[in-house]
């Protein structure tokens, strides 16, 4: 009997767990706030391609799109304040997302680093990855439920305790640049890159902390244009030609 096209992917795939993270800023699309509700239904549309290749799939958003501490913390707010706000954020996101999933008739499940069990479940480890295990997404929020902590850090951090077998992260260009190619059109795109290299050329790739959590617990690292239909699935079917990779 001829192979379904889905069992013949199934056999393709290489990676079987991957930590996602994705922007807030491309939540946004082209409004100046906010979430755009045709992309978050394309993301999810997305992620769900690669869950049904039978990779699993964590998932971390940022909470630029809503709120962006830094402007406020340099205005006088407290900066503990400040991020506390970012991470509420990050679960407004996580919540919009989960029930982008759930039109899809997809199972999401939202796990905060901070308690508010009346809109999401607490994150332990252990629930995780029953969750993932099972087949259901599961969106990391609130960051590391500490300040001080970026979206990219509590992404890293996940990444690792779920033992990942990458970390994708999901941006607005196609990979790592020598500089800011909108502002310098021959910038050089990095095929690949260590992180020794990341943090010596100053590379605007995480912060420097996130870096150093994959860098010392070998977590490999591709970056790539979430707005590319189709980069994801190549990615975690193991094209290597696709956006930059770090490890």
């Amino acid at each position: 009997m001829a192979k379904s096209i889905q069992e013949s992917t199934q056999k393709s795939t290489k990676i079987k767990r991957i930590l996602l993270k994705l922007s807030g800023e491309a939540l946004m699309g082209s409004e100046p706030f906010g979430i755009d509700p045709v992309l978050i239904k394309q993301f999810a549309e997305e992620i769900k391609v690669i869950t049904e290749t039978g990779v699993q799939v964590g998932l971390v958003i940022g909470g630029g799109n809503i709120f962006r501490g830094a402007g406020l913390v340099q205005s006088g707010i407290n900066r503990v304040t400040g991020d506390h706000m970012g991470m509420l954020a990050t679960v407004m996101n996580s919540l919009a997302m989960q029930d982008a999933f759930q039109r899809l008739n997809t199972r999401a499940v939202v796990m905060s680093a901070l308690a508010m069990n009346q809109v999401c479940d607490q994150y332990t480890r252990r629930e995780a990855l029953r969750n993932l295990e099972q087949g259901h997404i599961v969106i990391f929020a609130a960051g590391t439920g500490n300040p001080y902590f970026t979206t990219d850090s509590a992404a890293s951090l996940r990444a690792i305790e779920i033992n990942a077998d990458m970390m994708i992260k999901a941006t607005k260009v196609d990979g790592v640049y020598s500089d800011d190619p909108v502002l310098v059109p021959d910038a050089q795109r990095y095929a690949q890159l260590s992180y020794d290299d990341v943090i010596s050329q100053q590379l605007k790739v995480m912060d420097t902390t996130a870096t150093v959590l994959c860098r010392d617990n070998k977590m490999p690292l591709r970056v790539m244009n979430i707005f590319n239909s189709g980069d994801l699935l190549k990615i975690v079917q193991g094209d290597t030609s696709i956006g930059t990779i770090v490890q």
